[in-house]
């Protein structure tokens, strides 16, 4: 067993997924009764997360000092090295900030954490402090350009420090780097597959259940244990989901109509923000799975509370209040009809819920829809089946169930539409022109075959303006911005390297064929420091 300790990090979960993929059982803790439990349970090792607080300012968690002295393996991760560094009498001030990605150069690559590991790898920053002088009794075992401390080791306490993460997909290496940590906590067993029983409580999960299956390959069996936890929550009620057409909700939709059949219920609100085929996207898709979806349009009362709207926080959370009230609207009456419902099935998987403030100390990202975006007292009881899922597993699922390849792999759409790729204000006239813009990306990308060697892709109305010249006659117009991604499990991402050809056919076509757009720029931003939407 491992304990990951949460200092508030968006990727603790991730350890601990990572973790289980390397076959050891994993638990996820508070820092406030990580010494106890250790104590208590007597873990093979522990990984102390990253975070979002400072270790020098006042109210930052923290950890019982004496789990120094315990013996027992020690992997701290960026706010998790700092912490340990400071505790132990080292120095944190806040310094360089680095987000994305940095190049590491190990200077000894003998020891057993650096068994197997290259001379110099890309590894994933996230991070505003940085420990400035090492604690008595830890040497440097890696550095870069800009962290001389990035990867440190105290032998005789077995504490090994990294500043970046490697339990992020776009750190190389970084399964490497865990396996070693795990042979160094004499955890490692090839043979030991432990998956976590079926409803299983995780502390990170404020009481939840967790209807988790483990990375190590999906089967129907594991499938069916969703199902039979699915059956078991709901009972002999109705459930109405909320879908969108999009992997997410159509996944969730699809476990719940094969655990409760007909008392399913699945409804799409046409509200005008979403692609034009959406709808009959979803028709599509719930005819395979034989359920036939309700469709409401709501498309004029969705613009009315969208009016005069400009900040982003603001936008999700009407949306969010929105759907509810609609679904508390059909839930009275189907009640009407004697259909007693008492679940919402929403496609809420855990990227949605780490950057909505989804643990302890972790910091409010952006209230997603369906977690941040709800309002406080709801009728509606929450079914989530895959809220500790991330989108890799999601699609895993859709294989397993049997959906089209081509549907699993669409790109991913956001709950709110098109409202959060407009900057300011979402008008009639706005959101024609995202989506013509949109249009025009994928047809590009579609025509040049990149689509489906990307992740995720999409104009931004920006909302600034800039001069252009249009038939020798003075323009000022509005600034596209198009985001073309590439991630797996939507926790990190890097930018696109588009070729410049198929950049200047998108931007040729949107400032051509678009109205009132002056220029398009190009977005090369990694996660972090950027979400993958703009707002």
């Amino acid at each position: 067993m491992i304990f990951a300790v949460d200092f508030g990090s968006q990727t603790t979960h991730l350890i601990s997924r990572r973790i289980r993929e390397l076959g050891v059982s994993a638990k996820i803790l508070h820092p406030e009764e990580a010494y106890a439990t250790v104590i208590k349970e007597k873990p093979k090792g522990l990984i102390f997360s990253g975070g979002p607080s400072s270790v020098y300012e006042k109210g930052a968690p923290t950890i019982d000092e004496r789990i120094f002295s315990l013996g027992i393996p020690i992997l701290g991760i960026c706010y998790g090295l700092q912490l340990t560094a400071y505790l132990l009498g080292g120095k944190v001030v806040s310094g360089k900030k680095e987000y994305g990605p940095a190049l590491l150069e190990i200077g000894n690559w003998k020891l057993e954490i650096t068994k197997d590991l290259p001379k110099s790898f890309v590894v994933w920053m996230s991070h505003g402090d940085e420990v400035i002088a090492l604690p008595k009794g830890f040497e440097v075992l890696g550095s870069t350009e800009h962290v001389p401390f990035a990867f440190v080791e105290d032998r005789k306490r077995r504490i090994i420090g990294l500043q970046f993460h490697p339990e992020v997909e776009h750190t190389e290496n970084g399964k490497q780097i865990l396996e070693n940590f795990l042979a160094f906590c004499e955890s490692r067993h090839p043979d030991q597959v432990v998956r976590r029983a079926e409803g299983s409580r995780d502390s990170s999960t404020s009481g939840r259940t967790v209807w988790c299956i483990p990375s190590l390959g999906m089967t129907n069996g594991e499938i069916e244990k969703i199902i039979g936890n699915i059956k078991e929550t709901v009972g002999n009620s109705y459930v109405i989901g909320a879908v969108s057409g999009g992997i997410d909700s159509t996944v969730a939709a699809t476990l719940t109509a094969k655990s409760i059949g007909k008392r399913f219920i699945p409804i799409y609100v046409d509200n005008g923000l979403m692609r034009k085929d959406t709808k009959e996207q979803v028709k599509k898709i719930f005819k395979n799975i034989g359920v036939i979806p309700m469709i409401v349009n709501r498309e004029e009362e969705m613009f009315n509370k969208l009016k005069n709207i400009t900040d982003s926080e603001e936008k999700r959370k009407i949306i969010g209040n929105f759907y509810i009230e609609i679904f508390e609207e059909e839930m009275q009456k189907l009640k009407a009809q004697n259909i007693q419902v008492e679940l919402l099935l929403q496609g809420t998987i855990y990227s949605d819920v780490i950057e909505s403030q989804g643990t302890k100390h972790a910091s409010l990202i952006k209230s997603h829809h369906n977690v941040g975006g709800l309002p406080k007292n709801m009728k509606l009881k929450l079914l989530e089946p895959l809220r500790f899922f991330y989108k890799d597993e999601v699609k895993q699922i859709g294989r397993v169930l049997g959906l089209p390849e081509e549907f699993i792999n669409r790109q991913p759409f956001p709950g709110p539409g098109y409202a959060i790729r407009i900057r300011g204000e979402v008008t009639r006239k706005r959101l024609e022109m995202e989506k013509q813009a949109d249009s025009i990306v994928l047809e590009v990308l579609r025509e040049t075959k990149i689509l489906n060697k990307i992740f995720l892709s999409f104009p931004v109305l920006t909302g600034a303006f800039s001069t252009s010249v249009k038939g020798d006659g003075r323009h000022f117009g509005e600034v596209v911005a198009i985001r073309i991604i590439e991630s797996k499990d939507l926790m990190t991402s890097n930018w696109a390297h588009v070729p410049y050809e198929v950049l200047q056919k998108i931007s040729s076509r949107i400032v051509n064929e678009v109205p009132n757009v002056s220029r398009v720029v190009y977005d090369i931003t990694t996660k972090p420091p950027a979400t993958m939407e703009w707002e």
